[in-house]
């Protein structure tokens, strides 16, 4: 990635013009930049800015991965009933969107890794409780592994 690239990843992420952040989102075709925006979004921020990059047809699959697990997915892992009697429509209803899409491997590449670092024991639990949980959701994506920088 280039400094020209670092800064455009850096004005989106610090524009308070939700409009204009989801209009360059849109158009971004590279999974690669998609990746780091989504590595570094201030997730109080809402979902309308991740529901975009997940609609984004180069969002990649250690992308969704990396969203479903900054986005709290593993509390979804744990327990659907929390997720269903939470009162957080707008995150419920992107952590739906983003499991079914990632159990469906609806992503175009698999080129960039993510590793949502559970441990064995979280693993053996999760598995414990849902025997039929897909590794897809826990394991390591497929890819190359990257540094995602601060920005």
């Amino acid at each position: 990635m280039d400094e020209k690239d670092i800064i455009f990843l850096e004005q989106l992420l610090y524009n308070t013009d939700k409009d204009y952040v989801v209009s360059q989102l849109k158009n971004i075709d590279n999974p690669l930049l998609l990746h780091y925006f989504a590595a570094n979004y201030n997730w109080n921020g809402g979902f309308d800015v991740p529901t975009v990059i997940l609609e984004n047809e180069a969002c990649d699959l250690g992308t969704g991965l990396l969203m479903f697990h900054y986005a709290d997915g593993y509390r979804l892992l744990e327990s659907s009933d929390e997720i269903s009697s939470s009162s957080l429509e707008e995150w419920k209803v992107f952590l739906r969107k983003i499991y079914n899409k990632l159990l469906s491997l609806g992503f175009k590449s698999q080129d960039i890794s993510f590793d949502p670092e559970l441990t064995k024991i979280q693993k053996y639990k999760l598995k414990k409780n849902n025997p039929d949980l897909p590794n897809v959701l826990i394991s390591k994506s497929p890819g190359k592994e990257i540094d995602i920088p601060k920005l």
